[in-house]
């Protein structure tokens, strides 16, 4: 190779050097921001909270109770005094067992102005009872004059209290007979139901629709009663309420004993439950987009490793090359010096 020749091929070798060197700098370069990138995903992994399931002891609370004859009454508050009292408060709950309450819904037929449950006619509550309809009705007809009377006034008790409960309306009446017992019972319709627009009717005018119904029956009634003050409570040896005295009227003190019992909250514990569900599949899908997210930062950082590895090779076999061309021009210089000395 000539001096000219080496001292080109010289040349090519130190910019393709330069450029090696540039790539590898780039290279180092995209590989630190990578791994920013990843330290920040790494940094959002450890700040993510971990939810956890809920307790089912958060929900869950001691319950005091006491009975007063047919009440059963729940301690709801108890608020210690200064003087050592307490101030106490609670739901009294008690059976009514006459109280009207909803059955089962019927399909109630209409004939003009008439409105019948299969044969039986529906009557309305305070219209004239006629012998006619007397006649027709199976348990009508099985009553006295003086037991019709009563009835009326039975029927306008069920309406007092139905209008109570229900709100005013007119009301429908048919008796069913227990076939059991062979009891009659009375059951209720509202007019408002039956001629409603919400009514659905076929062709004839006949409705199609499912109607509420409402019977005779019993109900837990509840009265919450607040802020009775001055009461006294006795605790057992673990600090648990056994007894507690509450004043009367005349400041008396009447004693009951004290039931102890747990409830859960069944229904905010499930809430509870829904919610750490949900926020668990949030989480585990930030989890999954971000190690997602980390996979392709290392496959990224890898390729780039791969190509730095490449450059280093060639880096190598460039600077073995120069060398070769340099001891070539030294050589030429060597032997042009001996040419003209």
């Amino acid at each position: 190779m000539g001096m000219a020749a080496s001292q080109a091929r010289f040349l090519g070798l130190t910019a393709r050097k330069s450029n090696v060197e540039y790539e590898g700098q780039q290279i180092n370069q995209q590989r630190t921001t990578l791994a920013n990138q990843s330290a920040n995903y790494y940094n959002d992994l450890l700040g993510m909270s971990v939810p956890t399931p809920p307790s089912v002891d958060s929900y869950t609370k001691t319950v005091y109770t006491f009975n007063d004859g047919a009440l059963t009454n729940t301690i709801t508050t108890l608020i210690a005094q200064q003087n050592g009292l307490y101030t106490l408060s609670y739901l009294s709950q008690y059976e009514d067992e006459f109280t009207p309450v909803s059955a089962s819904t019927s399909v109630v037929n209409k004939d003009g102005n008439n409105f019948f449950v299969g044969s039986v006619q529906l009557r309305k509550i305070g219209d004239n009872i006629t012998d006619d309809f007397i006649k027709n009705d199976p348990y009508l007809s099985t009553l006295s004059d003086e037991q019709l009377d009563k009835l009326k006034e039975e029927e306008a008790a069920y309406k007092t209290l139905l209008d109570e409960k229900y709100g005013e309306n007119d009301w429908m009446i048919r008796y069913v007979q227990n076939s059991s017992t062979g009891i009659w019972s009375p059951y209720f319709y509202k007019m408002s139901d039956l001629t409603g627009a919400g009514v659905v009717t076929d062709g004839n005018g006949n409705i199609t629709s499912a109607i509420s119904c409402y019977t005779m029956g019993s109900s837990t009634k509840t009265n919450e009663i607040k802020g009775i003050e001055d009461c006294r409570i006795e605790k057992d040896s673990t600090g648990r309420f056994i007894n507690i005295s509450i004043p009367d009227e005349n400041g008396k003190y009447i004693t009951y004993s004290l039931t102890t019992s747990t409830v859960t909250d069944q229904d905010a514990y499930e809430d509870a439950m829904n919610q750490y569900e949900y926020d668990k599949f949030l989480y585990d899908q930030a989890i999954q987009e971000i190690n997602a997210q980390i996979e392709i930062v290392q496959a990224q950082d890898k390729n780039l490793e791969l190509r730095l590895k490449q450059l280093d090779t060639e880096q190598d076999a460039i600077s073995t090359e120069m060398d070769a061309v340099q001891k070539v021009i030294e050589k030429n210089t060597e032997s042009s010096f001996k040419t003209f000395g």
